[in-house]
């Protein structure tokens, strides 16, 4: 005598067939799901019915797996896999009661299994593709906003499946691998990742190549960012390309638009230490761009964006003053100012003036503005600190900045960062104004330059004095 079939259920008054074991049939079900109603009046057996045939159809992938020649054979397999992954995203959405029992069939194991079945087959069949994908959405779908199930979907997938997933070609697997491990991400498991730097750095490489893709952005501004161990131990390791993709993000998130907040400040102080300490490391790569290849060394890439964060960062005041009395930094920006300045002087260096305007959009020259960053650095590290604003003096680096007030198209706003500085470096400061006098009196610098900076040089007496102009500076 054959097994009786199971009765036919009803979601909001529709017929669901019973037993779901056709495509049809899976298809009618993943549009009735679409409607919250729906899902939220699912029978529990239903996802029950639906692994069944996810389990049935696995199988043949499984053989696929073993011998690559039934690779052909899959289109009525992929088919029923695919429906039945949307399906159970469908389900999912919204309703914390459909992810609970999903969860508890254990279905979460079953996807991460066929998922890292089809990377195996190491095929891009767009039938493949669309249930990868499909999968994917589902894992997502099941963990979001529900710790339990991030916990289940963490315990299967960490870390074969993102090491998998996240250096895919096909950009919608990049992105929704993303997505699920920023769902599934927690302080818990950072530490992890901690272990497992290759996920990590296949996160920022997937910004660097997809800088549009939302995920990758979100798991290191929200995440990785907040880890300073986790960064250190990163940027060890990655590429210059990617060392440069990180350090963009922490721009954006230093100069972004909220402030840093009571609890980045500490984080961000950690990230000050290594920005500054492979600045002063590293700065010197910077003399490895020439006229004849300037943009094939990617670590002297790498380190003219380290001098832009710490632009921004000295341009925080709770990240400042740590800055300031950093070990050699101020030392090793006056020191490679006069190396930039003595190289501009050779007409094929990639540091030379640039008599001519360039045409708008033709940007040729990686080295633009670096010379300009340089000065406003060290303009920021003597903000109202006379130690600082000593040894640029001590270093002779006042005429060096003084120097450098010219025509540059390579350094937009040259002349206002050489204005900044020295500014900051005569406030309050009666040694800095009487050498810039001094300098002035025996010729050493224009009276023209010093009234377009704003400033005038004034006799009293046998005394020189360094004062305002009247005039408002041309700046």
């Amino acid at each position: 005598m054959a097994a009786p079939r199971p009765p036919p259920a009803r979601l909001s008054g529709v017929m669901v067939p019973a037993p779901i074991q056709d495509l049809e049939a899976l298809r009618a079900l993943t549009a009735l799901f679409k409607e919250q109603r729906n899902r939220e009046t699912a029978p529990r057996t239903i996802f029950q019915r639906v692994l069944d045939i996810l389990k049935k159809a696995s199988r043949a992938v499984e053989l696929a797996c073993r011998e690559p020649a039934q690779v052909d054979h899959l289109a009525a397999s992929l088919q029923l896999i695919t429906e039945c992954f949307r399906c159970l995203r469908n389900a999912c959405i919204e309703c914390s009661v459909n992810q609970n029992s999903i969860r508890n069939l254990d279905t979460i194991g079953v996807a991460v299994d066929l998922i890292l079945l089809f990377r195996e087959l190491r095929v891009e069949q767009e039938s493949l593709l669309t249930a990868f994908r499909c999968g994917l959405q589902f894992l997502g779908n099941i963990a979001s906003r529900n710790e339990a199930s991030q916990r289940v979907v963490w315990m299967h997938a960490f870390p074969e499946l993102f090491l998998s997933c996240l250096n895919h070609p096909d950009k919608k697997i990049v992105a929704y691998s993303s997505m699920i491990l920023f769902t599934s991400l927690s302080s818990e498991r950072m530490k992890e990742l901690e272990e497992n730097l290759n996920i990590a750095i296949d996160v920022v490489e997937a910004h660097r190549k997809q800088p549009e893709s939302e995920w990758p952005f979100l798991i290191i501004t929200d995440h990785f960012l907040k880890s300073p161990e986790l960064v250190k131990a990163m940027y060890a390791k990655m590429s210059n390309q990617e060392r440069v993709a990180l350090l963009d993000l922490t721009i954006a998130k230093i100069a972004g638009e909220e402030p840093l907040t009571k609890d980045d400040v500490p984080v961000f102080l950690s990230h000050a230490e290594l920005v500054a300490g492979a600045f002063v490391d590293q700065c010197r790569a910077v003399l490895n761009l020439t006229a004849e290849q300037p943009t094939d060394d990617e670590e002297a890439l790498a380190t003219i964006r380290l001098l832009d964060v710490l632009c921004e960062m000295t341009a925080n005041t709770d990240l400042l003053g740590y800055l300031q009395v950093f070990p050699g930094l101020l030392e090793r920006v006056i020191d490679l100012l006069r190396l930039i300045h003595a190289a501009g002087s050779d007409s094929t260096s990639i540091f030379s003036p640039c008599a001519s305007v360039k045409a708008e959009g033709d940007i040729t020259n990686v080295a633009e503005g670096f010379k300009s960053h340089l000065i406003r650095l060290i303009g920021n590290l003597c903000y109202k600190n006379k130690e600082n604003q000593d040894k640029v003096n001590e270093l002779d680096g006042i005429p060096l900045i003084l120097d450098s007030c010219g025509i540059d198209d390579s350094n937009p706003f040259l002349t206002q960062w050489v204005v900044y500085a020295i500014r900051n470096l005569t406030e309050d400061n009666s040694r800095n104004q009487d050498l810039i006098a001094k300098m002035e009196e025996q010729g050493l610098a224009d009276p023209s330059l010093l009234k377009k900076m704003g400033f005038e040089v004034e006799k009293r007496g046998d005394k020189l004095i360094l004062k305002s102009a009247s005039d408002t500076p041309q700046l």
